[in-house]
């Protein structure tokens, strides 16, 4: 694990600082799609019950609907090593249960789902509407493994107790030794 934030960073890492570059969150640039009719999500429709079209932009989030926030991470798989990089940059947007109090410590506990399955975690932060991790896991597997496994992140108060708030996932198929970003919308735990 290792702390990414430019005050944790030696003078020594300089050059390896740019595959770390969190200055221009690609979030910016990306438009959000319609899972069935790959059309922009605010000009595509939906029929609710009764049969009638409502635009998405229109229909109010209840339940298990409502926007349960978002987590940003960066991978990477470097070959000659054969390691797999995992950095847990922010989750946005979060929301928790009233029960877990107003500022609960959160962390993000990562499994990639291998036969022996390996876990990891964050260390917690104070909940806020950003929060920032900056942490960095690498583990030593080959890159077919990783490729036909999928990596869960877990959305965890560690106080009052300990409970799974959110979680996400992601297919590893595309992992290469290019660096990519990825934002997953978190959404309620299964039980």
């Amino acid at each position: 694990v290792s702390d990414l934030r430019p005050s944790a960073l030696p003078g020594s890492l300089d050059v390896s600082r740019s595959m770390f570059d969190l200055r221009n969150p690609p979030h910016r640039f990306m438009k959000r799609y319609d899972s069935v009719s790959s059309v922009p999500s605010s000009t595509s429709s939906r029929k609710d019950s009764q049969g009638s079209n409502r635009s998405l932009d229109t229909i109010t989030l209840s339940g298990d609907e409502r926007d349960f926030g978002r987590l940003n991470v960066k991978l990477c798989y470097v070959s000659p090593v054969e390691q797999i990089w995992i950095t847990v940059l922010h989750c946005k947007d979060l929301s928790w249960p009233s029960s877990c109090g107003e500022n609960p410590r959160i962390c993000v506990k990562g499994i990639l789902t291998l036969p022996k399955p390996v876990h990891f975690k964050s260390s917690a932060k104070e909940g806020c509407s950003d929060i920032e991790f900056m942490e960095t896991f690498v583990f030593a597997i080959k890159l077919q493994s990783l490729q036909a496994v999928r990596l869960v992140f877990k959305i965890q108060t560690q106080t009052p107790r300990k409970k799974t708030i959110g979680e996400c996932s992601l297919a590893l198929r595309e992992l290469s030794s290019q660096e990519s970003s990825h934002w997953l919308d978190v959404s309620p735990p299964s039980k």
